[in-house]
């Protein structure tokens, strides 16, 4: 009987609805050291840089090259440890993205390492292009 009673209280705990104050924690807030990046959608991406924030486009020249975010520097992901100066300094905040979000991941561990606290990603261009579609404004395509 104990172990029926405590399968049932096991069981109303799993699918009572939460509060608010049990709910699952969301990604830390950027700006805290040490923070992973928080991860943000196309639309969220369009706020952030419509509020200055500097956007780093972390894929190969080539990909850059076949289109990209307008206003994007380019610094491959496997060069972010020598080139993140080019960003500014630690406290600017940066938007990364790349094709899947491997490597914005790599390149926002790096940022972090440098010292950078104010990192979000995008993970992938299309997050962008999606959002780009949805408002009627293209992206910039691939220079002439």
């Amino acid at each position: 009987m104990k172990t029926l009673a405590l399968c049932v209280a096991v069981l109303a705990a799993i699918l009572a609805p939460r509060t608010r104050a049990e709910e699952p924690k969301a990604a830390p807030a950027a700006g805290t050291a040490g923070a992973a990046p928080v991860l943000v959608d196309g639309p969220t991406a369009r706020r952030l840089v419509a509020a200055g924030v500097k956007v780093v486009d972390v894929r190969s020249p080539a990909e850059f090259g076949e289109g990209h975010v307008s206003g994007a520097v380019n610094i491959p992901y496997d060069e972010m440890g020598r080139r993140f100066a080019e960003i500014g300094p630690v406290t600017t905040p940066v938007l990364l993205y790349c094709r899947t979000g491997r490597r914005s991941g790599i390149a926002g561990r790096t940022l972090r390492e440098k010292g950078f606290t104010q990192l979000y990603d995008m993970k992938s261009y299309d997050a962008w292009t999606k959002s780009e579609r949805a408002l009627g404004s293209p992206a910039l395509p691939p220079a002439n």
